[in-house]
């Protein structure tokens, strides 16, 4: 049995599914996102696990234990919200002690967990400070290590890097990686940032509607995306009309009431002279990306997204005929979307 295992999880709100018969299986010490846009139930589903929103019904399941209806306050675990929910008036050794003072440890433990932990997160130079002499990242550290520091079976992490600037969200995300991975703490975080979820976890749940339409490890769902829906949500897809050879192979066919949607991403693309290739077409826009160049190409098949590795040459100017190829065993077929959006 899994370490912590969701069965048939549901939650009603009157005759409003905001989550299905969700079923998730997560092994100790693993690293699962759910990933989803705003309204997919992700949210809902790791308030269900923490306990602040009832279950309409199904079981949630820890190392064995049926914990569905158990106070928060007993499940023991831990959790990051968006807002990080840090004591302004409290210094950050103290925002940190709040759960071991509550559990009424001795003082002497308590001050040798806060110090382990906050060198953890590489913030022992910062007890002292208050959370307003704190910058962004800084914060989030200190609810990561208020988190920690009870030693919770499973750590919940809600939109953790919501609130950060792009530059330090990156590299806050691989920094709770580094945290994770050192403790070795089951954790399942929600996000809506696919770039956040395929970076570092193990698997990802990706979630449309309130159900759970494919679970797998990020490169597989990257590659082998199964819906519509999941090729256009994780990364850009070109999405072309399709149907399989003699052979039992996917080929793009030009004909648009075609029996398969096939997709194509953007850097499988190559872009060849004009006359080259599978399919001609023009370039409509460029646009710079600083490692990369994004073109939107004009198609017979409609328009197309093309992305180019920046190798330090001149791009392609807007309105350049070009030829267009890629690999046939690239192609992925996409299954009918389960749910609607």
């Amino acid at each position: 049995m899994a370490f912590l295992q969701l069965d048939n999880l549901c939650k009603r709100y009157g005759a409003i599914d905001a989550v299905v018969a969700t079923n998730l299986a997560i092994e100790q010490g693993e690293f699962v996102s759910l990933l989803g846009p705003s309204g997919c139930g992700k949210t809902t589903t790791l308030q269900m696990i923490a306990g602040f929103v009832d279950v309409s019904s199904g079981r949630i399941l820890l190392d064995g234990r049926d914990i569905t209806h158990t106070k928060p306050s007993s499940r023991g675990l831990g959790v990051v919200f968006q807002s990080y929910a840090l004591f302004p008036h409290m210094t950050v050794a103290d925002n940190v002690a709040f759960g071991l003072r509550m559990r009424k440890q001795p003082e002497a433990e308590i001050r040798r967990k806060v110090t382990e932990v906050l060198t953890l997160v590489r913030l022992d130079r910062h007890a002292e400070r208050y959370p307003r002499e704190l910058s962004g990242g800084q914060r989030q550290r200190v609810a990561l290590a208020r988190a920690l520091v009870i030693e919770p079976p499973v750590l919940l992490l809600d939109e953790p890097l919501s609130n950060l600037d792009a530059n330090l969200r990156e590299e806050m995300q691989f920094e709770i990686r580094r945290i994770q991975s050192e403790v070795g703490i089951t954790t399942l975080m929600v996000t809506h940032d696919q770039a956040e979820a395929l970076s570092i976890s193990d698997r990802v749940v990706v979630m449309q509607a309130g159900r759970v339409t494919q679970v797998d490890e990020p490169y597989r769902l990257y590659e082998h995306p199964r819906t519509r829906f999941i090729s256009d949500f994780v990364g850009k897809a070109n999405l072309l009309p399709g149907e399989l050879d003699g052979a039992g192979l996917p080929q793009v066919h030009h004909c648009r009431d075609a029996s398969l949607t096939l997709s194509l991403r953007p850097e499988k693309i190559d872009l060849l002279d004009n006359g080259v290739g599978r399919l001609q077409g023009r370039i409509l826009t460029r646009y710079f990306l600083g490692s990369q160049w994004l073109y939107r190409i004009g198609t017979p098949l409609g328009e197309l997204t093309v992305v180019r590795r920046n190798d330090g040459s001149a791009p392609l100017g807007e309105g350049v005929d070009v030829g267009l190829d890629w690999q046939p065993e690239l192609l992925r077929v996409l299954a009918a979307d389960e749910v609607s959006a």
